[in-house]
């Protein structure tokens, strides 16, 4: 079973478009098979980003992990006017981000990354809808480790479901890091851990 957060070259392609809108402000993006919820916006994703429209920081250096085709970056790039970078360990992932920061006219810096392998510079937020097909381990990386690529008084902001483990993921990062829970809808928790 290949996912998305593993390269496959055999994989065939297929080309789909998925409307976001939100306000005033309406994004296309190209999506294709091998990446994460090709066909739509998903639940999750969508709580995650529209939290943040409220009650996010605007104007601040911002890290997409795991962006996909790129959902969560573009959107704050255009509707927050932070300074993105994002990366995801899938090579047609990263191929769509780019695509799709250009279809939609945004400035954002994109490229491939094993969660922070490539990743030199420090971020104020960090936001991540962590892979939990990848396992446990992988997913606590992506948290654990978050706190070396955060400026002071920065944030990770995550979405995870009740049932995939998320107050065992919470537990497992509090002697890092001050969380908490801004939003609960459908069994997916919004949370935010804030460096101390």
């Amino acid at each position: 079973m290949e996912h998305y957060f593993t390269n496959n070259q055999n994989l065939k392609s297929n080309f789909r478009n998925i409307v976001y809108k939100y306000e005033d402000y309406t994004f296309n993006f190209t999506s294709d098979l091998g990446v994460f919820s090709k066909d739509k916006v998903d639940f999750g994703s969508r709580l995650l980003i529209e939290n943040y429209f409220s009650h996010g920081r605007k104007n601040i250096k911002f890290l997409d992990l795991g962006c996909g085709y790129g959902l969560i970056g573009i959107t704050m790039a255009k509707i927050m006017n932070c300074d993105v970078t994002m990366v995801d360990v899938n090579k047609r992932a990263v191929h769509l981000a780019n695509m799709n920061i250009k279809s939609n006219g945004i400035s954002a810096n994109c490229f491939e990354s094993n969660i922070y392998e490539n990743i030199t510079e420090k971020y104020d937020v960090i936001m991540t809808n962590p892979p939990i097909r990848a396992g446990k381990a992988i997913v606590l990386e992506f948290l654990r480790n978050a706190k070396d690529y955060l400026n002071a008084n920065g944030e990770l902001w995550v979405v995870m479901k009740k049932d995939h483990g998320v107050k065992s993921a919470m537990k497992s990062i509090e002697d890092l890091y001050k969380i908490e829970v801004i939003d609960k809808s459908k069994g997916f928790y919004i949370f935010i851990a804030k460096t101390y």
